[in-house]
């Protein structure tokens, strides 16, 4: 948006042209600190096994391993890697006021075909030296991850791109999510709109309106996350790329009858069908820069084929 290097306009009229204080176009952010770094992967792991730990019981078994922590740090390091206890409360998510709540649409349904609901959530994932953000879309009844996308921050934009890249695989009836800002915003429901899908979304303070997609965070943060120790973002793009195409491909369900989720999804056609297709949700379209500490705020929009250093 400014441009510092512009020899023609000066940055003060920038900034005027704009309507921004000029302190924002000197303004940087504070690095986030080894032990913060260090904090988070401990909250990453316990939330994993315990999603109803909320702030006051996760400061609590902080302190019961030895760190010195308040609620006040901890309740920041949460919202920050957006997680949120999962047991029932008034409050479960924080939409944008100004974006229109969609009600629940699974109550009572029997889901018993593919395509009939995708499901979408947001998760933290962390790296040695920062953390990123993954969403994925998936299919309800074959557990097929349709697309999956990795972004430095929170904003709906990289929602929006695992949506499309899962509508240019198929099109659901209905598509679940939360009622997180990203998903309420008017550019993600209006592309569901425009493609007459109806919308549905989890009531507050309901623990299991979007369980597979929970069931799907923790499975590939046990078998793959947590065991790699993502260095950096293109690390964590490559080994999560191979691990969605086993999940898809190799991983069996039992139950799905022990099949796996693209041999229910396409039928089998995976195995003697179009690879492209079957493939089609391993490698993400687009990939921004990792939240690394030295520019937490500067993005880079790359091609999955573009190779990282």
């Amino acid at each position: 948006m400014l441009e510092p290097s512009n020899r023609q306009i000066s940055l003060r009229r920038q900034c005027s042209l704009l309507d921004l204080n000029r302190s924002t176009a000197y303004y940087r952010v504070e690095e986030e600190s080894a032990m913060n770094l260090r904090l988070k992967e401990f909250i990453d792991v316990q939330y994993t096994a315990r999603p109803f730990y909320g702030v006051p019981r996760m400061t609590a078994h902080l302190r019961r391993t030895g760190w010195t922590v308040n609620p006040k740090r901890i309740r920041r390091l949460m919202r920050e890697m957006d997680l949120v206890a999962i047991y029932p409360k008034p409050r479960l998510s924080t939409p944008d006021k100004a974006h229109r709540i969609y009600p629940y649409l699974l109550r009572r349904l029997e889901i018993d075909r593919p395509d009939q609901v995708w499901a979408s959530d947001i998760t933290y994932i962390r790296l040695r030296a920062g953390f990123v953000y993954l969403t994925a879309v998936m299919d309800w009844h074959s557990r097929y991850v349709l697309s999956w996308e990795l972004s430095n921050t929170l904003d709906a934009t990289f929602c929006v791109e695992a949506l499309e890249r899962a509508l240019a695989i198929s099109q659901p009836e209905i598509f679940n999510t939360d009622q997180g800002c990203q998903y309420t915003s008017e550019t993600f429901t209006a592309r569901l709109k425009a493609a007459g899908i109806r919308i549905s979304m989890d009531g507050r303070g309901r623990v299991y309106d979007n369980i597979f997609i929970e069931r799907l965070w923790r499975t590939v943060k046990y078998e793959d996350v947590y065991l790699k120790d993502y260095e950096s973002m293109s690390d964590a793009w490559a080994s999560l790329a191979r691990y969605f195409r086993f999940y898809n491909q190799e991983r069996i369900h039992q139950s799905l009858d022990w099949r796996t989720p693209a041999e229910v999804y396409f039928g089998m056609q995976e195995a003697t069908g179009d690879p492209e297709i079957a493939d089609a949700a391993v490698t993400p379209l687009a990939l921004r820069a990792p939240s690394v500490t030295a520019a937490p705020q500067n993005r880079l929009h790359l091609n999955s084929h573009v190779q990282w250093s």
